[in-house]
């Protein structure tokens, strides 16, 4: 009966709707992206991605991702959660 159970709920939730809700997330080039962009990655509200774009301005873009530590609010932690979602391509 145990096992009939663990069955019916992995196929509960294999099969709900909040698990089609994990979409892979485009890479963001950092350089380009709007603040609505930017929202789009885990952790980063409206004034991080505010502040982003004044950094990117005021330095002529970010030379590599790394640089978004620079931006107060995204720590070591909160650059490890989105460090695979972005790219720093400078516009020609």
């Amino acid at each position: 009966m145990a096992k009939l159970l663990g069955a019916a709920i992995l196929v509960i939730f294999l099969f709900s709707p909040g698990v089609y809700a994990l979409e892979a997330i485009e890479e963001v080039n950092i350089n380009t992206a709007t603040a609505e962009e930017l929202m789009e990655l885990p952790g980063i509200g409206h004034g991080i991605a505010k502040r982003s774009i004044e950094y990117r301005e005021a330095t002529g873009g970010f030379k590599n991702i790394e640089e978004l530590k620079e931006v107060r609010g995204i720590g070591e932690a909160k650059f490890a959660a989105i460090k695979d979602m972005v790219m720093a391509e400078i516009p020609r």
